[in-house]
């Protein structure tokens, strides 16, 4: 991969190796910037001695929705309680942030297969060669000159991750191996807090609407990615999803975005709809329901498509950007899972 560029600090993957780091050879781990501490002692030789394993503390980063989980090391396996903390914060408040985490790719898929099915996305020429379940979202290059991962250093618009697919895999999770230290920002959009501050006649109005989506407008104006081929084009028609879903569980409702892909509504003449989703759209990305995240290396963000809209900052070509990143089918009884 190229080198040029600015000092960029790195979260290395490498073999297990002493004191708890990952390998003799990790300078950040030797220098206790990212140090394994090895898993607590589960006492099972005393049937008496009951484990309880430390719960996630989630302290807020905004004053909505994200939040920073503490307290808990990815790599070191979550027990069974620590998996349904997470999976109900995630499910309901959209954006969970772990901070300082060192992983391997084996490590990322475990962990997000803990909440679902990791998905194989359509973009395959964007998979580790390792581990189809991961997509790397890079700007660099390999040693031929060919790129590593897709969505290069242009500015990405507000969109949602397979809104274009019939049944979408709304599960998020993005770890940060090589970020740049002056950015880029990422952004969340929350379409409950949305679709809460809606007037009511724009309620009324959209009720049991259904949006159009189509996958090839999402690459009009994607600046440095190439088109995706006939192949995948043929198995991604066009699909409609409900404007507003359901919480299966808290009975919530949101809106179902993605400005990336939406063409029309069901039902509406072609301005009438264009000029409904455009209104929702503004409304929507106010910046009242928006978290802007900066990323430091060994950062990992889930997030759930069902009720997020995400967007990223252009940023500098000679800036190296490698991102990990897993899509999850959750539960439709306790994630919003849009039909």
């Amino acid at each position: 991969c190229r080198t040029s560029g600015p000092r960029i600090v790195r979260v290395y993957h490498l073999a297990s190796g002493q004191n708890g780091c990952k390998s003799t050879n990790d300078q950040l781990c030797q220098m206790g910037v990212f140090h394994r501490q090895p898993p607590p002692n589960k006492p099972n030789s005393n049937p008496t001695i009951e484990y309880n394993p430390p719960m996630p503390h989630l302290t807020p980063l905004d004053n909505n929705f994200a939040f920073e989980v503490q307290g808990l090391d990815i790599w070191s396996g979550l027990d069974v309680a620590q998996v349904r903390a997470l999976d109900d914060a995630w499910a309901n408040q959209g954006v969970l942030v772990f901070r300082r985490q060192a992983l391997t790719e084996g490590e990322l898929v475990d962990f997000s297969r803990r909440f679902g099915t990791p998905d194989v996305i359509v973009r395959t020429d964007w998979a580790s060669k390792g581990r189809p379940e991961i997509i790397q979202i890079s700007n660099m290059r390999n040693a031929k000159g060919d790129t590593i991962g897709g969505l290069g250093s242009g500015e990405l618009a507000w969109h949602t991750d397979q809104a274009y697919m019939a049944n979408p895999a709304t599960g998020a999770i993005l770890y940060g191996v090589e970020v740049p230290e002056d950015g880029p920002r990422t952004y969340w959009a929350n379409l409950r807090l949305a679709y809460e501050a809606l007037p009511q006649e724009t309620k009324v109005r959209i009720d049991g609407r259904r949006a159009i989506f189509r996958y090839s407008e999402r690459y009009k104006d994607y600046q440095d990615e190439t088109v995706p081929t006939e192949e995948i084009l043929a198995r991604t028609p066009d699909v409609t999803h409900p404007l507003v879903q359901t919480h299966p569980t808290s009975g919530a409702r949101a809106l179902y975005l993605d400005p990336s892909t939406m063409v029309g509504i069901e039902g509406m003449d072609q301005s009438e709809g264009r000029a409904l989703l455009d209104e929702l759209i503004e409304h929507s990305t106010r910046p009242e329901f928006v978290y802007a995240h900066n990323w430091r290396p060994g950062d990992l963000i889930m997030w759930d498509n069902g009720f997020m809209l995400h967007r990223r900052d252009a940023f500098r070509t000679d800036q190296n950007r490698l991102l990990k990143r897993t899509t999850i089918r959750l539960s439709p009884d306790r994630h919003i899972i849009p039909d």
